[in-house]
């Protein structure tokens, strides 16, 4: 039997994006800004940390990470977070960094702030870089982000020109992960595939779901069984493994046909972003 196939479904090209030139060969380790130190972000540092070493192992410069979170760590933090009893007390971002640091034998930096403007509204310094990774877990945050990013959009010199923001949201079994550029990055020519520039602001394109999001009870936990009712266990591990995957294929790839995922851990559903 012959299936007619119209002119205009042989015309459809699938969607991708290309990554940025400079994060494939660049001249010097890549500027990432990972922004929260805690149960996603705390998961989220290792796995730069093994991506650091690939990329190495592959002639890449690799990465330099610069780790934000103003808190410290509580009784609260332990199991569900990469936290150990003896770390009580201390900065979550100065204990993390120090860790990786001592394992992987690199020289990552530490903030023992949040990444937000000055009550000059200044930008933060050392806010300009190549990929920002935000595991936040406030809505108010992530505008505040997305407000810098678009004062930084074009601005500092070409090797630490802002590229790409991957923000990290979850609630207590599920979440989603979602990739944007800073602005546009220029695409090749292609006949096989319809490029796309420009992936919109995570604040952009959902932030009325964001909003509605807001409801939940950000009160600091007493415990970890506490914490448990608020984030399951596996839940920002999980995520953090995803969304390091997606990350790392912009670079072993060069290419996407994906800009994130959503994520339901209690009924193991995954349902991918295309562009």
């Amino acid at each position: 039997m012959n299936i007619a196939i119209t002119a205009t479904e042989q015309d459809i090209k699938t969607k991708v994006h290309f990554t940025d030139n400079y994060l494939l060969n660049p001249t010097n380790p890549i500027y990432v800004n990972l922004i929260g130190a805690g149960g996603t972000g705390s998961q989220m540092l290792t796995s730069l940390a093994r991506m650091n070493r690939a990329l190495n192992e592959l002639h890449h410069a690799g990465l330099s990470v610069r780790l934000w979170d103003d808190d410290i760590v509580t009784q609260a933090n332990l199991g569900r977070q990469l936290f150990a009893e003896s770390e009580l007390g201390l900065h979550k971002s100065v204990s993390l960094i120090n860790r990786v640091n001592r394992f992987f034998g690199m020289n990552w930096k530490a903030e023992t702030r949040k990444f937000e403007k000055d009550s000059l509204n200044r930008l933060p310094e050392n806010a300009g870089t190549n990929i920002y990774i935000s595991c936040v877990d406030n809505v108010k945050t992530r505008f505040e982000i997305a407000e810098i990013l678009k004062k930084l959009n074009n601005c500092g010199y070409y090797s630490n020109r802002s590229r790409y923001w991957v923000d990290f949201g979850n609630s207590q079994n599920t979440g989603q992960v979602i990739l944007s550029t800073v602005g546009k990055i220029s695409q090749p020519q292609s006949e096989k595939y319809d490029t796309v520039e420009n992936l919109p602001l995570v604040t952009d394109e959902f932030g009325e779901l964001l909003k509605d999001s807001e409801m939940q009870d950000d009160t600091p936990s007493c415990s970890l069984a506490e914490a448990l009712d608020k984030q399951d266990l596996f839940i920002n591990s999980t995520m953090a493994q995803m969304g390091s995957s997606l990350l790392w294929n912009l670079f072993r790839n060069g290419m996407t046909e994906y800009r994130g995922f959503f994520l339901n851990l209690k009924n193991f559903q995954s349902q991918p972003v295309r562009l």
